[in-house]
């Protein structure tokens, strides 16, 4: 196992799943583009459905994630904490349209109307982009760079057993001893 594995574990798997999606995604994105600047609209029309299909799986785990676990508070301040809303915020603008822009690229692609398809994959690919990468730096900024308390957990330190003798012998584990008998 890579050093990097343990650490992507150490998260929710649901937030490492999302963040996996998002960049399977944008790698997708990218891999249409380049199909169809080439000519190969076979190979454009699966990476596009692909990434279509992975965004699909994401919106429905990120929901899944979210109910689950609620709001997660970014950690980190002073000036990364405004890098970090500024990002969020044109993240959150912006993923609100893809779905929209996705389904209409699709529709259009469908009815044979490349004309109006390409004029409109010039706005919804960079915004589509933009949002599944700025998914996966939110996660990493979010979860490995300024790491808070995970939800749902408490500190280590508080779960672990205490060790420490009380009177004619040690403290059973999980129970703290009073503040008088330490």
């Amino acid at each position: 196992m890579s050093p990097g594995i343990p650490c992507l574990l150490a998260v929710h798997p649901l937030a490492t799943t999302n963040a996996i999606l998002n960049g399977l995604s944008a790698v997708l994105l990218v891999a249409g583009w380049v199909a169809i600047k080439r000519g190969r609209v076979h190979l454009h029309r699966r990476a596009m459905t692909g990434a279509f299909l992975l965004s699909a799986v994401f919106l429905a785990c990120y929901l899944a994630y979210h109910a689950m676990v609620g709001h997660v508070p970014f950690a980190g301040s002073g000036a990364v904490r405004g890098v970090y809303l500024s990002i969020l915020a044109s993240h959150v603008v912006l993923a609100a349209a893809v779905p929209v822009l996705a389904l209409r690229m699709l529709f259009l692609a469908s009815r044979g109307r490349f004309d109006a398809h390409r004029r409109l994959g010039r706005i919804a690919l960079p915004i589509w982009l933009y949002v599944s990468v700025t998914g996966v730096v939110i996660y990493v900024m979010l979860y490995h760079l300024f790491p808070g308390p995970e939800p749902g957990r408490e500190p280590v330190a508080a779960a672990l057993p205490t060790l420490v003798s009380v009177g004619s012998g040690p403290v059973e584990p999980g129970v703290r001893p009073t503040e008088e008998a330490r």
